[in-house]
């Protein structure tokens, strides 16, 4: 399990919209769960197609609000997605699930390794709500 701080309004675009990749500077390998955590640090520049999203939400900041999977990591192509960054590369995302109530939690760079209460948080607020599938991974 790993977790990925996103800065605000993007992290509330994966959780309560259709934005499926995540757009990096830097390439990973892995692949499986990661926690959607919203930074403390709210992202200005963004256009209207964002601000069609969140508009009228609450943007939660310094939280873990969903879960999702990582199912490839890639350069860009030119193809992926109207959320795509030019020269970036694209985290793909999968089975996103929010969470029903936002979990409070101080992020990191990079995936990083939540701790496992907060996992264990998580778990509570998705066993009924069938994504058990989203948190399953090999090396549990």
């Amino acid at each position: 399990m790993r977790a990925l701080t996103i800065r605000q309004p993007w992290a509330a675009a994966i959780t309560y919209a259709d934005k499926r990749v995540e757009n990096r500077s830097w390439t990973a390998t892995y692949r499986g769960p990661v926690l959607i955590h919203a930074g403390k640090t709210l992202d200005a520049r963004h256009g209207p197609m964002v601000a069609s999203v969140v508009k009228g939400l609450q943007l939660e900041l310094g939280a873990v609000l969903a879960v999702a999977r990582i199912t490839e990591c890639h350069p860009d192509d030119g193809e992926c997605t109207p959320w795509s960054m030019k020269g970036m590369n694209h985290f793909v995302l999968d089975e996103v699930t929010p969470l029903p109530l936002p979990i409070p939690h101080r992020g990191a760079q990079g995936l990083w390794a939540p701790p496992a209460v907060l996992v264990d948080r998580v778990r509570e607020q998705l066993e009924g709500e069938g994504a058990a599938r989203v948190l399953r991974e090999e090396a549990w």
